[in-house]
């Protein structure tokens, strides 16, 4: 892995949103940029003490309209948000990454390219 990139933190918006029963599928634009503000101002708890982090944020459907921000990179998949997913971690070459999922498959296919993997807990609270 190359050290001298920053960690790329890629999350899956839709299973970390989806995580917690708050009323999120009433408006998941929203939910997704709440999600989305988190991440600009609190990071990853853990990651950000290993050095520099780019957050990328992958949102699908009704939170396409999700815009970036300062901190946290938004990518709307054009179809199935774990493929898109799977396709931003294979094009981090030799970077380090983590995916923040709950979804097995996803965690599987991301596994596979090399990347670890943590749990929606690890930035919701």
């Amino acid at each position: 892995m190359n050290s001298n990139a920053p960690l790329l933190v890629v999350v899956d918006a839709a299973n970390v949103v989806g995580s917690v029963p708050d009323g999120w599928w009433r408006d998941r634009k929203g939910a997704a940029e709440r999600l989305r503000d988190r991440l600009a101002s609190d990071g990853v708890p853990g990651v950000a003490a290993a050095g520099a982090v780019e957050i990328v944020l992958v949102v699908e459907g009704a939170a396409r309209r999700v815009e970036s921000v300062a901190g946290v990179r938004v990518e709307s998949a054009p179809g199935s948000g774990d493929d898109h997913i799977v396709e931003v971690v294979a094009s981090a070459g030799d970077r380090s990454v983590l995916v923040i999922t709950a979804d097995r498959e996803l965690r599987r296919r991301v596994g596979e390219l090399g990347a670890e993997v943590a749990g929606p807990r690890s930035v919701r609270p």
